[in-house]
């Protein structure tokens, strides 16, 4: 018997099992490894006690592959996979995507649109009764009504449209088993943090907001932005209130987030007896290329306190850092070397950004953090505590383990929280021991406004790290260099906005590959903006480029170098009548 969940009939049959308890669906080819949310959700479940099987990539035109395990003795999980399947499958011009990383052998289009609302349809049709419970970034993204790029209108929450009994959001893991267990008692689903339900009607007494309802939000761009600003103050975990908007004649409803885990509860959900590889099952060349990335690298927290206008993952994983104990991440490590492929190297210790590890508020214990204070904007706050030495301790440890050649950290890392005489040695320690040729920092755009609507550090920041990290390469006497990522017509920028980035990289000598088209995700304050052409904390006027025309024009000023874009410069430049801002800087 393989190690893996069911994905077959005969998989069942190995464990001696005739049914399941709960079967989950998702957009991605399984892979059982903690990167993977279908892969921790089904492994949290099975350590609660209960049967699971996964249904990997079905055919979505027929209900063959719905039908391949059974009826579920409790409920069907969902979820698009590790993306939203409209990112998963368009690139940020609506162009179909010609590779999928998290489909064997990176082959496209073996995920519908919508893949949720797909699948909970034929969910229906194969099982109809058989309840429904929506998850992962998809569902997380579009909870509540919603502006979609794609469709360039507001969409009513995901939950309707899909016809499932409840929606779980954030990372799930509290949630997913309490709903298993109301389930099997036959208790009803009311009341679960980090949940979303409809009902026809709000329990007396609940203490709720109410957003404003759909049909207001779908047809009055202000009251979207106030729908949209209830919503994003009202994610602390903590003090959030239960949040209720009307949709037509019933109500979806949304508690509050799940208090985050614990370091123990942390640490358990990656002890989990992951098989860490792609069910053997699959056999294309190539593998799993979302898998082959992550494969010897260890997650050590979640969660970002950065609140980037245009990033999700503080609304999917919320503000407050939530970091695995050392000895658990060094367990793990010690399990990757003694896999027979490993080679030497792990290629990263991180989350969604490098230094954050560690790091800690007292307030985010007590209260969840602050009201209207930002962690990191303008500067880091005062209460924000850093945990550079215990990542310094942590790489020495893992460094120490026999087999262990390299550990490169190759998360983003946030190079504001390098510029400050407290960051020396982890910057010193990280670029002498744990950068190979490259290190990933994003100062997104160099324009005051557009960083304040991106919501980023002054553009000085970045120029102070900039020369410490030139200190630092003399010092160490490597051959290292930046990775620079920029964004490109995000909200607030102006082609004028994009000539003062231009030009500051044409006076540096810089020539940014990595140069990325504003994409609005759903529930984000840039998407908000994107939308409605107003900043919707403030109410201030912000302008947005819109058409690709214009977009491909915004791009082209910041990747002004390459050939094909030199039609397009000229055109920028006739537009802003700045020709000879263009010449070559002496």
């Amino acid at each position: 018997m393989n190690n893996f969940l069911p994905l077959t009939k005969k998989d069942m049959d190995a464990r001696g099992w005739e049914s399941l308890d709960i079967i989950i669906v998702t957009g991605d080819a399984y892979v059982d490894h903690p990167s993977f949310g279908a892969a921790i959700i089904g492994r949290v479940l099975e350590s609660a006690g209960f049967r699971v099987g996964i249904i990997a990539q079905p055919d979505w035109k027929k209900t063959d592959d719905f039908l391949a395990l059974g009826k579920p003795r409790l409920f069907f999980g969902v979820t698009s996979g590790n993306l939203d399947s409209m990112v998963a499958n368009y690139t940020s011009h609506k162009k179909i995507r010609s590779k999928d990383a998290y489909s064997p052998g990176g082959k496209a289009g073996l995920r519908p649109d919508r893949a949720v609302i797909v699948y909970a349809n034929r969910i229906k049709e194969a099982f109809p009764g058989s309840p429904l419970v929506l998850g992962g970034i998809e569902a997380s993204l579009r909870r509540v009504a919603h502006y979609d790029w794609w469709d360039n209108k507001v969409r009513r929450s995901l939950l309707l449209d899909a016809k499932a009994d409840i929606l779980v959001y954030g990372m799930a893991e509290s949630q997913i088993v309490e709903i298993a267990r109301r389930l099997a008692a036959e208790q009803d689903l009311y009341g679960i943090r980090g949940t979303v339900i409809v009902r026809k009607e709000v329990h007396p007494g609940e203490d709720y907001l109410e957003l404003p309802a759909m049909d207001e939000v779908s047809h009055d761009k202000r009251r979207f932005n106030d729908a949209f600003r209830i919503f994003y103050t009202n994610q602390n975990p903590f003090s959030g209130k239960t949040l209720v908007q009307r949709h037509d004649k019933r109500y979806v409803i949304h508690f509050p987030p799940a208090l985050p885990l614990g370091r123990e509860e942390l640490d358990g959900v990656y002890r989990l007896p992951y098989a860490r590889s792609p069910h053997p099952s699959y056999k294309e060349k190539g593998g799993i290329p979302g898998f082959e990335t992550v494969r010897f690298s260890i997650i050590s927290h979640r969660g970002c306190c950065g609140a980037c206008s245009f990033c999700s993952l503080s609304v999917h994983q919320g503000k407050i850092i939530q970091s695995r104990s050392p000895g658990s991440i060094l367990e793990e490590a010690m399990a990757l070397s003694r896999n027979e492929e490993f080679k030497g190297t792990i290629t990263d210790i991180g989350g969604p950004t490098a230094n954050l590890y560690g790091a800690r508020c007292s307030r985010w214990a007590r209260d969840g953090g602050c009201g209207k204070k930002e962690c990191l904007v303008p500067t880091k706050c005062a209460m924000l505590k850093l945990g550079y030495r215990e990542s310094i301790d942590l790489y020495k440890s893992v460094m120490a383990i026999p087999g262990v050649k390299h550990l490169f950290i190759e998360s983003g890392i946030r190079y504001d929280l390098l510029c400050d005489d407290d960051s020396a040695e982890y910057f010193e320690h990280l670029c002498r021991h744990h950068v190979g040729g490259q290190l990933k920092v994003a100062p997104e755009h160099a324009s005051p406004a557009v960083l304040r609507a991106m919501n980023k550090p002054s553009f000085d920041k970045y120029e102070i790290f900039v020369e410490k990290f030139r200190e630092i390469k003399r010092r160490v006497k490597k051959d290292q260099y930046l990775v620079n990522y920029f964004i490109s017509a995000h909200p607030g920028a102006t082609l004028e906005d994009e000539e003062i980035l231009s030009s500051y990289l044409r006076r540096r000598g810089m020539h940014p590959e990595q140069v990325q088209d504003f994409t609005p995700l759903p529930l984000t304050p840039a998407a908000c903006m994107y939308y409605t052409e107003e900043n919707p904390f403030t109410g201030e006027k912000v302008f947005v480029a819109k058409t690709f025309q214009e977009r491909k024009l915004h791009r082209a000023l910041i990747q002004h170098h390459t050939p094909s874009h030199k039609p397009l410069v000229a055109k920028a430049m006739q537009s802003l009548s700045k020709k000879d801002r263009l010449k070559p800087a002496r």
